[in-house]
């Protein structure tokens, strides 16, 4: 018998019944579904999280002040200035480290006209930019002339420049920062979300010697509030972090035994963690996804062995005028096997329907790949063939003489 004469066999038996084939495929259809949309929720996530790591900048290492001590009184980290302008300065003369960025920051109210947003404003250096691989839309940023004169210009990030401006474009306009003016030398491009979940594009830069003198003060002349330093590459973390923390305590006479007053954050180690449990989560998600996969399969073969058990006197007359077993087999194995595939067809458009509904009413990003679509495929194959062998090995086992006797 020729196989597509096998496959038109099994294709009228399951037109024949329906129902029960609808059924059946249903369960498939919802496994498929369950998977396509899981991996898709969870690579969307991983998708997130590469992209809030990416927008921190490339081989970031972070700078703040550590846990002090005085006598029997402990401050928690970053309670204390203890980082300073030289300190920023003596990092970025190191072989490891390609530029550094000290840093102050404030909250302040900005107005311009009847609008007003109160937001964190950072007194930042050029290096910052360069730091944070952050460039503008619209204008340009500030340069080491307006650090050393103190200049008043301000750069606003996306979320700031929306609420102050709406569709106006702030280049070049005015706006006023406690009550002093400020020129806006431009607008910077799209960050989002950080890591933490805050809005990088809600945010307001000025350089670090404005904030000093006209802005937020300095009760300690010289300190700042922590730096950002960019390592020569990603191979050279590790030593830059290592030089760091030698220079510092260098600088800060802190003796052998002594604990640091400050803390080098290496942002690779953070970003790492970071997408390693996105990654688990996405596997997590198609994992348990799968389970329902299995419970199909389980299904069909529930029916596969039912429909042997009603047509085992089919089965008996095949065999007497000269089905061979191998025949059978493969009929009852082609109808499972095409059980699984239209189901999982069918699965795979609900999936993908229902990964675009999930981003539409929650904002979440959800990633469909070719990949993911052929796994689900492929596993939707296999729990096909996997499960309905048994029941094709069973019908193919019968004996056509007791077959035809059975009633």
């Amino acid at each position: 018998m020729s196989l597509l004469a096998i496959i038109g066999e099994a294709l009228r038996a399951l037109r024949l019944n329906r129902m029960r084939t609808g059924l059946t495929m249903l369960g498939m259809i919802i496994g498929v579904a369950a998977v396509v949309l899981m991996l898709a929720v969870g690579q969307g996530a991983q998708t997130m999280v590469n992209q809030a790591i990416s927008s921190m900048g490339s081989n970031l290492l972070i700078v703040v002040p550590g846990a002090t001590s005085s006598g029997a009184l402990r401050s928690a980290s970053g309670s204390v200035q203890t980082l300073t302008m030289g300190d920023a300065q003596a990092i970025a003369s190191l072989p490891s480290v390609k530029a550094a960025a000290p840093l102050i920051t404030g909250t302040a109210q900005l107005n311009y006209g009847a609008n007003n947003w109160s937001t964190v404003v950072t007194g930042v250096t050029p290096d910052y930019f360069q730091v944070r691989d952050w460039g503008t839309d619209s204008g340009a940023l500030f340069t080491e002339v307006d650090l050393r004169s103190a200049t008043r210009v301000v750069l606003l990030g996306q979320l700031t420049a929306k609420n102050l401006f709406g569709d106006e474009d702030p280049t070049g306009k005015t706006v006023r920062i406690k009550n002093s003016p400020f020129l806006v030398a431009g607008v910077l491009g799209v960050k989002g979300q950080s890591l933490d979940g805050r809005d990088q594009d809600d945010a307001v830069f000025i350089p670090l010697t404005t904030g000093q003198r006209q802005v937020f003060g300095n009760q300690f002349p010289g300190t700042i509030r922590f730096l950002m330093a960019q390592a020569e590459s990603a191979e050279m973390m590790e030593e830059a972090e290592a030089e760091m923390n030698q220079l510092l305590r260098q600088r800060h006479r802190i003796a052998e035994g002594v604990e640091n007053d400050f803390t080098v954050r290496n942002m690779a180690a953070l970003t790492a963690v970071a997408s390693g449990a996105a990654k688990v989560m996405s596997v997590m998600l198609g994992a348990i996804a799968s389970v329902s996969l299995l419970v199909g399969g389980i299904g069909i073969m529930n029916i596969m062995l039912v429909s042997v058990t009603e047509r085992t006197r089919e089965i008996g007359i095949r065999m007497a005028i000269g089905a061979n077993r191998r025949a059978i087999l493969a009929q009852f194995l082609l109808e499972a096997l095409v059980i699984c595939i239209l189901g999982g067809v069918a699965g795979i458009a609900i999936g993908i329907g229902g990964a675009w509904a999930v981003s539409q009413a929650v904002g979440m990003v959800v990633v469909i790949t070719l990949g993911t679509v052929l796994l689900a495929f492929a596993f939707a194959s296999a729990v096909g063939i996997f499960f309905g062998f048994y029941p094709a090995r069973k019908a193919a086992a019968l004996k056509p003489v007791e077959a035809l006797r059975y009633e």
